[in-house]
């Protein structure tokens, strides 16, 4: 595969506060890359260093194969950024908008490309409006909208979902994976983790500067030699009667599903069998039970030291 970024040593620092430590990574063309992490782990420090709007101390990245530093305005040739707020004009329409974009750009027929977007992101019955009557979830597509008016290889979206409601979030995702399957070469920061492992083809966690682990979903929930068992109740009596004798375990129960009981283990038989012994030994009937493997959330609070999911109880999520 073709590598559209490239990442080394990345290093950056506001006064004593470092805030990437040797930061490296690859992204490649066409595909959605996910930096994950918690709020000031430095996702958005990253971005804004990819996107020439800061330097950083140390390190080296590429975009479309121009350096960031050297051949800034090549790398903003290539690229285009939507921040964690819409930066859409509110006086203007959602039209105004998309055609003010494309003369900055220069293009060559910018009230052409200004109706395509509208199209493309559903925008066309509101697009003789002013931007300052549309809802979270329409900023947001008028605000990708004009991010890609000059057919950029690379989209930056940072935290591009928060504040937007379930339903905006789902056709946003929709949206973006759309712009994976055009061509586009997505990096999205986020703080979702089922963002990210809905989204994205290859996931970084960045945790305290550094990248703490990388993979696709399913490959980072195998570094964790644990998964867990789900155990279904005919009641929810019965459901509480087994949360008070399976102490040490973590565990959870979806509140939409309050007869159902997810342990967290270490994988291993004896765990499993420790388990279902407890639950035999107290007489706590059983409608049936699976196995499952860790969670992305499991993996997540593991690489930032946050739990140790063998021996935690934790309550409801």
């Amino acid at each position: 595969m073709e590598t559209i970024i490239s990442v080394s040593n990345l290093e950056k620092s506001f006064k004593a506060n470092k805030v990437l430590k040797g930061v490296s990574f690859d992204v490649y063309k066409g595909s959605i890359f996910a930096l994950l992490g918690s709020n000031g782990a430095g996702k958005t420090t990253a971005v804004r260093i990819l996107s020439t709007l800061l330097r950083p101390d140390g390190g080296k990245a590429t975009i479309c194969g121009y350096d960031v530093l050297r051949q800034a305005d090549k790398v903003r040739e290539s690229i285009s950024l939507t921040g964690q707020y819409a930066a859409v004009d509110e006086i203007l329409t959602g039209r105004e908008n998309l055609r003010l974009i494309g003369n900055l750009r220069r293009l060559k027929n910018p009230n052409q490309k200004a109706d395509e977007m509208l199209a493309v992101f559903n925008l066309e019955d509101a697009a003789n409006r002013r931007a300052q009557t549309y809802s979270g979830g329409m900023r947001r597509r008028l605000d990708i909208a004009m991010s890609l008016m000059g057919d950029p290889k690379v989209i930056f979206l940072d935290e591009p979902t928060t504040g937007l409601d379930p339903q905006s979030r789902i056709a946003m995702w929709e949206m973006v994976k759309g712009l994976a399957g055009s061509g586009t070469t997505v990096f999205l920061t986020t703080q979702y983790l089922e963002e990210a492992e809905y989204l994205a083809n290859h996931i970084a966690i960045l945790h305290q500067g550094i990248i703490t682990a990388e993979g696709t979903a399913n490959q980072l929930k195998t570094t964790l030699p644990r998964g867990g068992i789900k155990l279904d109740f005919p009641t929810i009596e019965d459901a509480a009667n087994a949360r008070s004798i399976l102490g040490g375990y973590r565990l959870s129960t979806q509140e939409d599903k309050p007869t159902n009981i997810d342990v967290s283990t270490d994988g291993s038989p004896a765990q499993f069998a420790d388990v279902l012994t407890r639950i035999n030994n107290h007489n706590i009937p059983l409608t049936r039970f699976t196995q499952f493997q860790p969670s992305l959330e499991d993996v997540f609070l593991t690489m930032i030291g946050e739990k140790d999911a063998t021996t935690q109880t934790k309550g409801d999520k």
